[in-house]
């Protein structure tokens, strides 16, 4: 057993900071959270701040070798282009840089991911990583039924290799068929998280909408076609939703379009969703984030995530803090703290284990050498480590 304390402890069921406390903790499991006077002397001390263990509910392990591969700020539609026809490395070379990604993750704070699979690339790495996984595996059929039983027949074998938490989900309204849809609701068992891609780019919208879009562009570019699909009239959210599962955790990924019918939408749909942001891939891709201001105006249960080193300059939910920091200063660190823990537990669920210094979890600790208190210029120098304390 060990007592630890820091100048401020995050308390993230109730988003605030604890002065004068100290966390007991044996190994990895949190026995108390207690103030000091009530405890021995701590074994250890940190300047700055403790919090539990971060959630990444967004992630691409498998393109890790795709760092710096792909330009920045050249928009989502010739992002996805180059990601089809560069993705292919030698075996080597992708198995060495998702070892590497998954330490450095762990290593920064993170203790649990949302990892999207199209491939079985990362088995070998999640079955020995100290990181926990719930692997997302995606299907696609370009909105095409003619081709949704290949697909399944393809991702059936990667979901059956993946040996971690895992559920099949849909890539994004415009590639997933109605066929494909139902039959990954069919599929998945009661108590799952989904996620999906969600109106990343106006062009979603717009083809939804009209179907006056530049995805007519990328479905040419990868040797497919749009012929077939008729515009539904709507928003690419509500194509989507009215074919999942409300049941469900529903995670819905960037969001950078949507806007406040769109989450009144998803909320009259179903009390399960959870909006996911993943800042500096945004700014990577498309130079743009979401609208804060309205999601939680429109009390969205937010989540952090990271996307891939394809869209992304690292792996590591504290910057993702800082990136949301730096152009929405007036969103506390306490508030952008539960979006990468509690949140983000509760949106893989994992709750039960993860997400917060309540008496019985292991949730990790992450150190921060940063008073909450501090200017946002303070803050983008801060570092986040996660700490040993067994």
């Amino acid at each position: 057993m060990k007592v630890v304390s820091a100048d401020f402890i995050y308390d993230s069921p109730n988003a605030k900071f604890l002065t004068d406390h100290v966390l007991i903790v044996d190994g990895d499991e949190i026995l108390d959270l207690i103030h000091k006077n009530e405890a021995p002397h701590p074994d250890l001390f940190y300047n700055g701040m403790l919090c539990p263990g971060f959630i990444n509910t967004h992630c691409h392990l498998e393109l890790s070798h795709m760092k710096g591969v792909i330009p920045s700020g050249t928009g989502l539609i010739n992002f996805l282009q180059k990601v089809v026809n560069l993705r292919a490395f030698p075996e080597e070379v992708i198995q060495e840089a998702i070892s590497k990604a998954d330490r450095e993750m762990y290593e920064s704070g993170i203790v649990a991911v949302g990892d999207i699979s199209n491939t079985v690339d990362t088995v070998p790495v999640k079955q020995n990583s100290n990181i926990q996984y719930y692997t997302f595996v995606e299907m696609f059929d370009l909105l095409n039924p003619a081709i949704t039983q290949l697909t399944i027949d393809k991702y059936i074998d990667v979901f059956n290799k993946h040996q971690s938490l895992k559920s099949l989900v849909p890539h994004a309204p415009y590639t997933v068929s109605e066929v494909l849809f139902n039959y990954i609701k069919k599929e998945n068992k009661p108590n799952q998280t989904i996620s999906i891609h969600n109106q990343e780019v106006k062009d979603e919208n717009d083809l939804f909408l009209s179907g006056d879009s530049r995805f007519g562009e990328f479905f040419n570019g990868i040797g497919a076609s749009l012929d077939h699909f008729i515009p539904t009239g709507t928003r690419s959210i509500k194509y989507a939703l009215e074919k999942m599962d409300p049941s469900q955790r529903t995670l819905l990924v960037h969001n950078t379009m949507s806007i406040k019918e769109d989450v009144q939408y998803a909320h009259d749909w179903s009390s399960n969703v959870y909006w996911c942001t993943c800042p500096n891939a945004n700014l990577y891709i498309e130079n743009r984030l979401p609208d804060y201001q309205t999601l939680m105006a429109e009390n969205a249960r937010m989540t952090l995530g990271t996307d891939s080193l394809s869209s992304n300059w690292q792996l590591n939910i504290w910057e993702e803090i800082k990136a949301v920091k730096k152009y929405n200063d007036y969103i506390p660190i306490s508030e952008l703290l539960s979006w990468a823990t509690i949140n983000g537990a509760e949106a893989l669920g994992l709750r039960s284990t993860l997400g917060s210094f309540e008496k019985g979890k292991r949730p990790g600790i992450v150190h921060i050498d940063l008073d909450p208190s501090a200017s946002t210029f303070e803050l983008m120098k801060s570092e986040s480590k996660l700490i040993l304390t067994g």
